[in-house]
């Protein structure tokens, strides 16, 4: 992959996920066009250089010419997902409590379509409960507040979290600033 090729997707993958990648939130999900040999290429360094951090990077679903990556810190989601009222909004769409992680990403990769995401998808990105099935009941309209998500319940904390994410986008940008790459950038230590 040339220079300009890594430069666009650690610019892309620091936009679309800083929270995850400075240890913040769960996981993100990005979007990808362009060569599908060079993403592939890319996701392998990532997982290399990254797998002792707990950060792991997968393809979700192959739509047309856009590829969707699921970025996600292992612990971090698997504690979330254990969570009760993830693994209760989880089982009504046929994840079950013995599954594991990986039976689950790989049930949710099943679901996805082109142009369409499945309601669960929000439990997978870290969303509040109440804010998934608010979307769901509401078909996406009468929110809040619109930000990272679509947010039903507690605007307040929300709107917070919405901070907290902005700041490690603008840290992860500056730190993108002074290093040759998002894997140098990711590593230096800093508080958020």
């Amino acid at each position: 992959m040339s220079e300009v090729e890594r430069r666009s997707i650690d610019n892309l993958m620091a936009f679309h996920s800083a929270p995850t990648l400075l240890g913040v939130k769960c996981a993100n999900l990005i979007s990808f066009d362009g060569n599908e040999e060079t993403m592939a290429e890319y996701l392998r360094e990532f997982t290399a250089k990254l797998s002792d951090s707990g950060l792991c990077a997968m393809r979700l679903c192959k739509c047309r010419d856009r590829t969707l990556v699921y970025i996600y810190n292992e612990k971090m989601l698997s504690a979330w997902l254990g969570m009760p009222q993830v693994r209760d909004l989880l089982s009504e769409y046929g994840y079950t409590a013995d599954m594991s992680m990986g039976g689950k990403l790989l049930r949710l990769a099943s679901r996805m379509n082109c142009g369409s995401f499945p309601h669960e998808i929000g439990a997978f990105l870290g969303y509040p409960v109440g804010d998934i099935r608010g979307f769901i009941s509401n078909s996406g309209r009468n929110c809040l507040l619109c930000g990272y998500w679509k947010v039903y319940e507690n605007a307040e904390k929300a709107r917070q979290t919405f901070k907290t994410y902005d700041r490690c986008r603008e840290i992860l940008f500056d730190r993108l600033n002074h290093c040759p790459n998002l894997f140098r950038a990711i590593s230096k230590e800093e508080n958020i």
